[in-house]
């Protein structure tokens, strides 16, 4: 029988670490893109990519 303490994690530090920083990315893009005017759709579009590109970027620098 297993303990929890012998199962791996369900997310490493690492993963952990890149979507949080993704995910606040993608948030301040699109709430500044939604205070500057844009559509509410455009804004949420802006949002998810910035996200898209914030994973690619962070995972690559923290290492």
């Amino acid at each position: 029988m297993t303990t929890p303490s012998d199962t791996e994690p369900f997310l490493t530090l690492h993963t952990a670490v890149v979507l949080l920083g993704a995910l606040f990315a993608g948030l301040v893009t699109g709430g500044l893109s939604y205070l500057g005017g844009v559509h509410p759709a455009l804004s949420v579009l802006s949002g998810f990519t910035a996200v898209g590109g914030a994973v690619l970027g962070l995972r690559s620098l923290i290492r």
